[in-house]
């Protein structure tokens, strides 16, 4: 993730204080929606319909509510009906590894932590990072020194190699080796699956 990009986030995530509520979990619909892109179309539509909610009336208000963040994160939302027919909506900021993974340049962490090095980020991607947290109210309780040494902790669980600076050519050139260890991965991981598959039929038969 560009600094910059980053940065924007932030700007768009001073202002929010939106966590979930101790409300009853039967009468919530949970459900993770861009941020300024909420449509009718599925699967959210559905989900709506549902619930009995107004599918218009809610992606202008979701997209109006999320109207000043960076559009296109995956905002975990929590949204309920209320009896007068109005819709109560909630909504936090993505997952620390949404962030990582954005900032690391990867769509997903290591499969063996610890063991394999899944991408890289900076210092500084840490600090902007925990800024973005910190907005939370599930998070205002720990000053931002805590929260970095929170975020290098997620960061070593999924793979992740944080280090002070990073030479961009260099960096590029170890993605492109990357991608072709996780296609290596992707496709043994497949053939696991194939061939525990076959054993289950052939167990099956006997």
């Amino acid at each position: 993730m560009a600094r910059g990009k980053v940065k924007a986030v932030v700007k768009g995530a001073k202002n929010l204080k939106n966590v979930v509520s101790g409300e009853a979990s039967g009468s919530i619909l949970r459900t993770t929606i861009p941020s300024g892109k909420a449509t009718p179309s599925p699967p959210l539509g559905p989900q709506l319909g549902k619930k009995g909610i107004q599918i218009s009336q809610f992606c202008k208000q979701f997209n109006d509510m999320t109207g000043n963040i960076k559009e296109g994160l995956p905002l975990p939302t929590w949204i309920k009906l209320k009896a007068d027919r109005s819709i109560d909506i909630k909504h936090a900021m993505p997952t620390t590894s949404y962030f990582l993974c954005s900032a690391a340049g990867i769509s997903k962490g290591a499969l063996s932590p610890g063991e394999e090095i899944a991408g890289k980020i900076t210092l500084r991607h840490v600090y902007e990072i925990a800024k973005i947290k910190q907005s939370e109210g599930t998070m205002d309780r720990f000053n931002l020194q805590n929260i970095c040494k929170m975020i290098i902790g997620s960061a070593h669980s999924i793979g992740l190699q944080v280090v002070k600076d990073l030479d961009p050519e260099e960096y590029r050139q170890f993605l492109i080796e990357r991608e072709k260890v996780v296609e290596e991965q992707t496709l043994k991981r497949q053939e696991e699956v194939e061939a525990k598959y076959l054993r289950t039929k052939e167990a099956e038969k006997k």
